[in-house]
C-alpha cells in the first residue's frame, strides 16, 4: 500500500513537472533574448503558460484530495503562503481549507480499542458518529462522559504516521528539484521543520502538554480561553478535552447579531498572537479560522466575548535569536535605521556565510525605502493597489545577473518556517475580520511593555546566575 502511495505521488508530481519542462523548452525555442538578458516570449506562449498553470493547479488539487494526509496539509499551507507559485494555485488549493472529506467512524473506533482496550460505547455515555470537524491528519467527534460532561474527542487517522514517512520522501525530492531553480541556501530546512511539525502534530500527548502550557501563559487573562485535556482519556492517538462553546471567528453575521464588533475581535486576536510570539516565545503556528471560536455567554468581564483557542499540535517554541532579530528589524524599520535592519536579519540567521553583504545591504535599503513610503498598512489598502504596484513593491531592484548572487547570499533560518507560516496566516485571518486594521498599530503598543519587562527580567537574572557559578 505504501509503495503504491509513493508511486502515485511521484506520478502526480512528475506529470506537473513534465508539463513545465515542455513549456520551458518551448520558451527557449521560440523566445528571444531581451535587452536585460532575460527571454521575451511571444503572446501565444504566454497564453499557453496561463493554461498550463490552471491545468496543473487542478491536477495538484485532485492529487492532494486523493492522497490526503500530508498533502492536504501542504495544500492548505500553499493556498495561503504560496507566493512563489502562480496565483491560480492559491485559488484552487483554498478549497482544502474547509472541504476535507472525513473518515468513517468505524475506521476510528479501532484507535479507542488499541489505546484503552475498550470500544466507544464503553468509554463514553454517548459519542456522535458524525464528525464535528475533519482535518488533514485527524478528525473531532463530540461525546459525553458518564458524569455528564461534554467533551471533544480527537482521533488520529489510521496509518497516518507511515503515510507521512512516504510523503516526506516525495517532498524531499521536490525540494531538491526546486533548489536547482531557486538556489536559496539551506532551503532543505523547510523539509526538516515540516517533518518536525508533523511528528509533533501526530503525538496527542505532546499536544495535551502544549495546551496546558499555553493556558498557563494566559493565566489571569479573562479574554482568552483554552480547552483542558482529560488525561485518563488521552494517548498518542486519541485526545479528549473539554468541549468549548462558541461561534467560528469568521461567522460575522452571527457575531454581530450577538453584539460583538469584528474590529474588537481582530484586535484581541492580534494582541494574543503577538503575546505568544514576542513575549512567551511559545506560539500557535497554525492560526487559521477553524482554530478560533468566539464565546459570548458569561464573558461580560472581558468586553463581552472571549477568544477561544483550539488545536495545539502545531504550537512551537521560538528561539530567542529569531524573535530578538525580528524586533531589531522592526525597530530599524520604524526608526529608518538600515544598519539596524540588516543587523536584525543577521541575528535571525538570514545572511548566508560568505554572502555578498554590500548587495544585501543595498537591497534591504531599497526595499525598506519603499515600505516607509506606505502610510496606510491595512489589508484594505493593499487590496486597493493595482497588481503592477504590488509587483513594484516586492521587486528587489537588482540586475538580472545579480539575482542569483542575491539568492545565494540568503539562507533559510532555523525555525523560520513556523514563524513565517504563523505570521502570514494571522495577517490573512485578521484581514478577513477587519480589513481596515493595521496589525502593527494594534499589536505593538500592547505587547512592547511586556517585551521590555521580559528583557529586564532576563538581564536582572544574568548577574545572579553568573555570580552563583563563582567559587
Amino acid at each position: 500500500m505504501l509503495l503504491l502511495r509513493l508511486l502515485r505521488s511521484l506520478y502526480a508530481f512528475g506529470i506537473i513537472l513534465s508539463s513545465y519542462l515542455v513549456q520551458l523548452g518551448l520558451g527557449r525555442l521560440f523566445g528571444r533574448v531581451a535587452a536585460d538578458g532575460g527571454r521575451e516570449l511571444p503572446e501565444w506562449l504566454k497564453a499557453r503558460r496561463k493554461r498550463v498553470d490552471l491545468t496543473n493547479a487542478r491536477r495538484l488539487l485532485r492529487a492532494m484530495l486523493r492522497l490526503r494526509g500530508v498533502f492536504i496539509k501542504l495544500g492548505q499551507v500553499l493556498s495561503i503562503m504560496g507566493g512563489f507559485l502562480p496565483r491560480v494555485y492559491g485559488k484552487e488549493l483554498e478549497q482544502l481549507q474547509d472541504q476535507v472529506p472525513p473518515h468513517p467512524f468505524s475506521d476510528l473506533a479501532a484507535a479507542l480499542r488499541k489505546s484503552f482496550g475498550k470500544g466507544p460505547d464503553e468509554l463514553f455515555a454517548r459519542i456522535e458518529r458524525e464528525p464535528l470537524a475533519a482535518a488533514s491528519l485527524g478528525q473531532v467527534h463530540v461525546a459525553h462522559l458518564a458524569d455528564g460532561r461534554k467533551v471533544a474527542v480527537k482521533f488520529l487517522y489510521p496509518n497516518i504516521r507511515a503515510m507521512i514517512a512516504v510523503d516526506m520522501r516525495v517532498l524531499m525530492l521536490a525540494i531538491k528539484v526546486y533548489q536547482r531553480f531557486v538556489p536559496v541556501a539551506k532551503i532543505e530546512r523547510v523539509h526538516e521543520q515540516l517533518v518536525d511539525m508533523l511528528r509533533r502534530e501526530t503525538d496527542y500527548l505532546h499536544e495535551a502538554e502544549c495546551m496546558r502550557r499555553m493556558a498557563e501563559n494566559f493565566k489571569g487573562d479573562t479574554g482568552v480561553a483554552f480547552p483542558q485535556p482529560i488525561a485518563e482519556l488521552t494517548t498518542r492517538d486519541v485526545l479528549t478535552m473539554t468541549f468549548m462553546e462558541g461561534t467560528k471567528i469568521t461567522h460575522r453575521a452571527e457575531l454581530e447579531a450577538a453584539g460583538v464588533r469584528m474590529s474588537d475581535v481582530a484586535v484581541r486576536l492580534v494582541q494574543a498572537f503577538y503575546k505568544m510570539l514576542f513575549v512567551d516565545r511559545f506560539f500557535h503556528a497554525d492560526p487559521h479560522p477553524g482554530n478560533f471560536l468566539i464565546e459570548t455567554r458569561g464573558a461580560e468581564e472581558s468586553g463581552g466575548f472571549r477568544l477561544v483557542v483550539l488545536d495545539f499540535g502545531a504550537v512551537c517554541a521560538a528561539r530567542d535569536e529569531l524573535i530578538d532579530g525580528m524586533l531589531d528589524v522592526l525597530q530599524g524599520y520604524f526608526t529608518e535605521d538600515d544598519a539596524g535592519v540588516l543587523r536584525g536579519f543577521r541575528r535571525m540567521g538570514f545572511v548566508a556565510e560568505g554572502g555578498n553583504e554590500p548587495l544585501l545591504e543595498r537591497t534591504v535599503k531599497a526595499y525598506f525605502a519603499k515600505l516607509l513610503k506606505i502610510k496606510d498598512r491595512t489589508p484594505a489598502a493593499l487590496m486597493r493597489q493595482r497588481p503592477d504596484q504590488l509587483e513594484k513593491l516586492v521587486d528587489p531592484e537588482v540586475e538580472r545577473g545579480e539575482l542569483q548572487e542575491l539568492m545565494r547570499s540568503f539562507e533559510y533560518p532555523e525555525d523560520w518556517f513556523y514563524v513565517e507560516r504563523a505570521c502570514v496566516l494571522m495577517f490573512w485571518l485578521a484581514a478577513q475580520l477587519d480589513p481596515e486594521l493595521d496589525t502593527m498599530t494594534a499589536g505593538f503598543p500592547y505587547v512592547m511593555p511586556l517585551v521590555v519587562q521580559r528583557a529586564a527580567a532576563r538581564v536582572a537574572a544574568e548577574p545572579a546566575s553568573s555570580g552563583s557559578a563563582q567559587p
